[in-house]
């Protein structure tokens, strides 16, 4: 016979398992690359500076507009710890860290965890990546996701150094790389990402 204690403690456990989607132990502190901001990626000096241009700029491609929406995400975002379960600047998890931005940028309400995440929109070859899809990995025992932002890079909350940019193409990434989804079309997605920037 099953105790009464156990029936209390199912939706406890259920909890857990669905908020570590993004958990692991130190598994990504095996990353082994160099510190990697925004201001690095090419034709970008002040990510700010660069948004305010890109609105008024008509001739920026979709793709750009995104691209210098989620880099300026990540200025904000930058070196925020990762804290399991956490939804804000003094700790924030994977999926919390997309789900944030998703809604502050697009106005976009993605589900909370990567169990859920993973369904969102239409799936999307590697190949194909465009600005604002979201990237998935599988790690032993756990789930990972983040937001890619173009040249093969994608913005996320580390366990082990929380919100960054990291390399698709690092060894422990790449092996790990699982799926991608694309929760809206890149044009309308962009065209949600001026509004949003306009609108802070």
């Amino acid at each position: 016979m099953v105790s009464p204690q156990f029936y209390r403690l199912v939706p406890v456990a259920m909890a857990v398992l669905l908020l570590a989607g993004c958990a692991s132990t130190a598994r990504d502190s095996q990353e082994s690359e160099k510190e990697y901001f925004a201001r690095n990626m090419p034709g970008l000096t002040s990510p700010a500076e660069t948004v305010k241009r890109a609105q008024h700029d008509v001739s920026q491609p979709p793709s750009a507009l995104i691209r210098e929406a989620l880099l300026s995400q990540h200025e904000r975002w930058e070196g925020t710890p990762y804290r399991l379960g956490g939804t804000s600047s003094s700790g924030v998890d994977c999926s919390a860290l997309v789900q944030n931005i998703y809604a502050d940028q697009f106005n976009i309400h993605l589900p909370r965890t990567t169990h859920h995440q993973v369904n969102e929109g239409a799936a999307v070859t590697r190949a194909s990546l465009e600005p604002g899809d979201l990237v998935f990995f599988r790690p032993p025992g756990s789930r990972h996701v983040g937001i890619y932002v173009g040249d093969d890079r994608f913005l996320h909350a580390s366990t082990s150094r929380g919100v960054m940019i990291s390399s698709l193409d690092n060894v422990y990434w790449k092996r790990y790389y699982w799926k991608s989804r694309r929760p809206m079309e890149t044009v309308h997605l962009a065209q949600l990402s001026q509004s949003g920037s306009a609108n802070r």
